[in-house]
């Protein structure tokens, strides 16, 4: 659950929508937005492959509004990859084009932002509209 004294992240559309049972235990990897991303415009590519519901949504630019970039949701991320391999019309990449989504192992993820993931989402669907700003 969230807690009082977290900073919320509000997720905005374009969100990725789909399952909300595919997280059954931690991923090996996950997916990790970097400084590259440009939101595509706000017609995102990665966000309509995602299988999982909430987990990539947009985040704006409060600097340089309209834009914004995506971010992902780390305790309902599956570690599929599907965001960084699947291009429009079922062309494969060897990537994102503008490589600003990383797979990287959970462990180095967590070291790195001192916080330890749930194995399993914990927080019900109906509290998926928001994420805690140490999981994304």
């Amino acid at each position: 659950m969230i807690s009082g004294n977290e900073t919320i992240i509000e997720k905005m559309e374009p969100m990725s929508h789909g399952r909300t049972d595919l997280r059954k235990r931690k991923p090996k990897l996950l997916a990790v937005i970097n400084e590259h991303c440009t939101g595509c415009a706000g017609s995102p590519v990665c966000v309509a492959y995602c299988p999982v519901e909430a987990c990539m949504f947009w985040v704006p630019d409060p600097d340089y509004p309209p834009f914004g970039r995506i971010e992902v949701d780390k305790t309902t991320c599956i570690g599929c990859a599907k965001c960084t391999s699947k291009g429009p019309d079922g062309t494969f990449l060897d990537g994102c084009p503008w490589d600003a989504i990383e797979m990287v192992a959970i462990e180095e993820w967590e070291a790195r932002r001192g916080t330890v993931l749930p194995a399993v989402p914990d927080r019900p669907v109906s509290e998926w509209n928001s994420v805690p700003a140490a999981q994304v």
